[in-house]
């Protein structure tokens, strides 16, 4: 498996290799001993070593046992899975649905009180209705060919998104203009979606912004993927392939001067709303 882009899950895996070599120092074995011990090749151990080759929990307790320290296992195999937790490869997480990962997000949900969303490809999820989400969930899973579950996956979106109606809450969302024109779904499903936004911007607890696509970015940010800051704690980053967990204060502190630039690209209010009804207006023709 290749290193995660991202530098906290290198990070979380130098620290884990860094520790798993000094144990065979300590050990005062080679890294063909090792090998020898464990029953695999010299080059496995290299690349684990230099972060080539991301350890099974079966790797890492044969190389305790080989460097004669099997009470490290334990620590060592919980480092492993936080790592593993920074970039969560979506074929993983989905193989047997969605579902369960909108489900599984649940408590995140629950205990963040301030939510700061930039899209550049769909809806917030936030703000997606049933039939958008079930829409877009259906297409995600064609593509990745999963079980297609959408229907159900996209009433537990919808379901997990209630909590920014709560006054406790504080969701800022930000869109890039091209988001309301993307057809995801039917005609009938996109008006539908773009009414729900228009709804959206009266609730208290919401603020969304929309960044026209006249903005002028020459000494701003640039359209970026899709991320969501939860707390100023944790930054989750969609890719194509997998999900980012960026839990580094001064990775953090870039998206969040990243949302920054952003919000003051976009437009709010009245404005906004004019751009949602354009979109709504451009469906007819």
């Amino acid at each position: 498996m290749p290193l995660p882009p991202t530098s906290s899950a290198q990070r979380a895996r130098e620290a884990l290799a860094s520790r798993l070599r000094e144990l065979r120092l300590d050990a005062g074995i080679s890294g063909r001993a090792l090998a020898q011990r464990c029953g695999w090749s010299e080059s496995k151990s290299s690349r684990i070593e230099n972060t080539k080759t991301t350890p099974s929990d079966a790797d890492i307790r044969a190389w305790c046992e080989a460097c004669r320290a099997p009470e490290q296992a334990t620590d060592l195999i919980e480092a492993n899975r936080r790592a593993d937790s920074l970039y969560v490869q979506w074929r993983r997480v989905q193989r047997t649905g969605m579902r369960r990962l909108q489900e599984s997000s649940v408590p995140l949900y629950q205990r963040t009180r301030t939510f700061r969303a930039y899209c550049s490809n769909v809806v917030p999820g936030f703000l997606q209705t049933t039939g958008y989400a079930t829409s877009l969930l259906g297409s995600i899973t064609s593509f990745r060919d999963v079980p297609n579950d959408a229907a159900e996956a996209a009433a537990a979106r919808v379901r997990r998104s209630a909590v920014i109606h709560e006054d406790a809450r504080r969701c800022a969302l930000l869109v890039e203009e091209t988001v309301l024109r993307y057809r995801i779904g039917d005609q009938e499903t996109m008006a539908a979606q773009l009414g729900h936004l228009l709804t959206a911007m009266a609730f208290p607890s919401v603020s969304l912004g929309i960044i026209p696509t006249s903005a002028e970015r020459q000494n701003e940010v640039w359209p970026l993927e899709t991320f969501t800051v939860f707390d100023n704690t944790l930054v989750k980053v969609e890719l194509l392939s997998a999900a980012v967990n960026v839990t580094e204060r001064s990775e953090i502190d870039l998206y969040l001067k990243a949302f920054q630039g952003l919000s003051e690209l976009a437009v709010y209010g009245a404005p906004a709303r004019a751009l949602i009804v354009q979109a709504l207006e451009a469906l007819e023709r």
